[in-house]
């Protein structure tokens, strides 16, 4: 079994060249996870970058590297997204493995420095079907964009080259910062505030405009209370999610 330990950092950076101090080991003795990226927190003070090391399976620690000291997890919110998971997926920071990945991270990694908003991509994990990267870099704010939209946009973009290399069948997802993790625990606390609000009023909530996984997440996040009901409404990418009683509306 391979040797897993956490490391606390001000930067990714940080925190991986601590695990390189502690363990004794060089960069590609192990791969890295990143469990809590970079953002301001209360008060806009900084939280730190914590990271999760996977050490190779052939790879020993050195008997003087002293033990890191284990990190809390925090558990993840219960979603669509973490119910399933993929058992197959590779740990962050991976490098792109054939012609396929390279030309996505090449394609990415061009598009972004003609933005003049340059980002570098990495591959957080892969699927059958599916690839899902990471772009890093000073300017996830402008890669975001308003309510993701930006970020929604350059998948689209990245998606229809991924067509074209690998058939329509396949899905590039594009994330930073972990904005689609922190934008998923938003969307699962509107959706039971606003059941909340729903079952107190018995008149329905409409949200508003989402892309289809925003949608799929509040149609999760509610789909195991009885007296509640949602659906999408509207026309286009960006519909609306009604939340409604199911004794008051249908």
């Amino acid at each position: 079994m391979s040797i897993v330990r956490e490391y606390e950092g001000k930067t990714e950076k940080d925190a991986i060249d601590a695990a390189v101090e502690d363990l004794g080991l060089g960069r590609e003795a192990f791969d890295v996870e990143i469990l809590d990226s970079q953002r301001s927190g209360f008060l806009n003070m900084s939280k730190k970058v914590r990271v999760r090391v996977h050490l190779h399976d052939n790879i020993a620690v050195p008997e003087d590297a002293p033990a890191a000291r284990p990190a809390s997890v925090r558990q993840p919110v219960s979603s669509a997204a973490s119910a399933s998971a993929a058992p197959a997926a590779a740990a962050a920071g991976a490098e792109p493995e054939n012609d396929f990945e390279h030309a996505i991270c090449d394609f990415m990694r061009n598009l972004t420095a003609k933005m003049g908003t340059p980002m570098e991509p990495v591959i957080m994990y892969r699927e059958p079907h599916k690839l899902a990267l990471r772009l890093d870099g000073d300017h996830a704010g402008i890669i975001i964009g308003r309510k993701g939209k930006n970020l929604d946009a350059l998948q689209v973009l990245v998606n229809v080259v991924s067509n074209r290399l690998a058939g329509s069948d396949f899905k590039v997802v594009l994330d930073t910062e972990n904005y689609r993790g922190r934008r998923e625990e938003q969307l699962i606390q509107l959706a039971e505030r606003t059941a909340d609000q729903v079952m107190n009023s018995r008149k329905s909530r409409l949200l508003e405009p989402m892309n289809p996984f925003e949608r799929r997440i509040i149609h999760t996040a509610l789909n195991n209370i009885n007296d509640i009901g949602t659906k999408s409404e509207g026309e286009g990418l960006y519909k609306q999610v009604r939340i409604y009683h199911r004794a008051y509306e249908k």
